[in-house]
């Protein structure tokens, strides 16, 4: 990556940043602490940054770009939605699982090496760990499910889903030539 695309991932969580600031000041009950503004810009420039890194590899053919946008913005919102109000409950021990669903992700771009057919087994073994979560903290920890059980299974499941799409799109990318010998 080169130095401009370094001071994009800084600068990418500013408007959002600024957005929480002005509700901070402005709207009763918006509560954000300082470690509440670290957080958000960590979570924003981490996943800009992953995109970054993997949307401008040299295989990056529109297939992968999609691919790359669709699997870090699932895990963008995993993050988000984890920290914020809890996807199982706010008292259940089953959303420290999510950690693993993007340890997962992560630990798949690493051994990758960014190639199109190893990204796109990294998103589906993302997909089942993060259908998993749920099944799992049903078994062990079946008392506290908040917004319903139902519920949760819904919207991991379109996480799960997010991430099968990533697969296959990095899947089909594989069987495209890259975007450098493309042109």
């Amino acid at each position: 990556m080169k130095t401009k695309d370094y001071l994009i991932v800084v600068l990418a969580p500013v408007p959002a940043l600024l957005m929480a600031l002005m509700g901070n000041l402005f709207i009763e009950g918006w509560n954000w602490n300082p470690g509440s503004f670290v957080f958000a810009w960590v979570v924003i420039a981490g996943a800009t940054f992953v995109y970054k890194r993997v949307a401008t590899s040299p295989a990056a053919t529109l297939a992968y770009r999609l691919g790359a946008g669709l699997a870090v913005l699932a895990g963008f919102l995993i993050t988000w939605f984890t920290a914020a109000v809890q996807i199982i409950g706010a008292e259940n021990p089953g959303n420290v699982l999510y950690l693993g669903v993007i340890l997962t992700g992560l630990t798949g771009v690493g051994l990758s090496r960014l190639r199109p057919s190893g990204l796109a087994k990294a998103a589906f073994a993302t997909a089942a760990a993060t259908f998993l979560v749920p099944v799992i903290a049903t078994i062990f920890w079946p008392a506290d499910f908040s917004p319903g059980v139902e519920k949760a299974f819904i919207l991991n499941g379109c996480f799960a889903l997010m991430f099968a799409v990533s697969g296959l799109l990095f899947r089909h990318a594989a069987g495209q030539p890259s975007g450098a010998t493309a042109r």
